[in-house]
């Protein structure tokens, strides 16, 4: 049976679904889990997702975020493949972390909906709680005396439980917490948690709702929404088929690459402005002068573009060169960096 198309679009909510090669660990330490979010939490500045839950198996991990612009597979490609290689840096290994192709199920929201249909929160809803309650369902938490905010590797401790100011700036939890009806105050997120501790401690394994349990359903279907969504979906495929032999575009020229350029230029052009400088003399190649490298290493750090576009667009000679400019301003002390530079550095938040 051929492979479903992957179908972006913007404002595109999946369930993202990756397992290790032969369902083996992923991560093995904290290290490993930390380096895990750092990646992922990279990815989303990347690219701009919004990510309403996320927890992290030690053989596994779930999402389930939205794409303001087509850029599902480019995200991917990058976070999965730098993850793989920072984590095999780190353990001194080699070869695939992850076994086959991720999935990535369509989820009907309010942006794919009919106007004043109210059918897509319920679809929202349920992988929300699904993705929080897998800790639960692994035994690794019982509702009572380990409670689902005790595991740490998800975005209930990392987000749902903290207050807005705390969060990642990727990660929507004002919206989990409107869906399920909880008021995105000190109260509302203590009963957003005890009511999935509840759930723990009442459920009977994996819950079955029309007879096939929920982690059946994620795992053989392609979709995740009403019979309405399904037959938007296909007309979706349909058309992308259509583009695909009419020749319209090639891979590389798709939308999902508009994302990291459109990002990859406002910086640049930031970087002038608070700077003072016009584009010229921003890519001078002047010896001590950090503002050429700072400016670099904010476009690798919140976009996808490859380090060819850098080299090119801030004069660094070649992809090598851009590369080794931007680990050493990383590995620079912020207290050796001129004022101007350290304010930079700071104005870009990224994590």
């Amino acid at each position: 049976m051929p492979r479903i198309p992957r179908v972006q679009y913007e404002n595109a909510v999946y369930h993202i679904i990756a397992r290790g090669d032969r369902r083996e660990p992923i991560v093995h330490d904290d290290g490993d889990r930390s380096l895990f979010v750092e990646t992922f939490a990279e990815a989303c500045g990347r690219t701009g997702w919004q990510v309403f839950a996320w927890v992290l198996m030690d053989n596994h991990y779930h999402a389930v975020l939205r794409t303001p612009e087509p850029n599902l597979v480019a995200g991917m490609q990058w976070f999965q493949n730098a993850f793989t290689r920072r984590l095999n840096s780190r353990r001194h290994l080699w070869g695939h972390l992850f076994g086959g192709r991720y999935r990535a199920i369509p989820v009907e929201d309010a942006a794919t909906s009919p106007r004043g249909s109210v059918v897509w929160r319920d679809y929202l809803r349920t992988v929300i709680d699904y993705i929080h309650l897998n800790p639960g369902r692994a035994g690794l938490v019982d509702g009572a005396a380990i409670s689902s905010l005790d595991y740490p590797w998800s975005s209930l401790a990392r987000g749902y439980a903290l207050a807005p100011s705390k969060r990642p700036a990727w990660l929507d939890a004002a919206k989990g917490l409107e869906l399920l009806g909880c008021p995105d105050t000190v109260a509302g997120r203590r009963r957003f948690i005890e009511r999935l501790d509840t759930i723990i401690r009442e459920e009977d394994g994996d819950p079955a709702p029309e007879g096939v349990p929920l982690s059946k359903q994620f795992e053989r279907g392609w979709f995740w929404g009403s019979e309405a969504f399904r037959e938007r979906l296909g007309k979706r495929i349909e058309s992308l088929g259509n583009r695909r032999s009419r020749n319209y575009r090639s891979r590389s020229e798709g939308p999902e690459k508009d994302h990291g350029l459109r990002r990859a230029e406002r910086i640049v052009i930031e970087g002038s402005r608070h700077y003072r400088l016009d584009e010229s003399a921003l890519k001078m190649d002047r010896r001590g002068d950090w503002r050429r490298s700072s400016v670099a290493w904010a476009v690798s750090k919140e976009t996808s573009v490859p380090c060819a576009w850098i080299a090119e667009r801030l004069n660094l000679k070649s992809a090598a060169n851009a590369s080794q400019q931007i680990r050493r301003f990383a590995q620079v002390p912020e207290r050796k960096l001129p004022k101007e530079v350290r304010a930079w550095k700071r104005s870009r938040n990224i994590a």
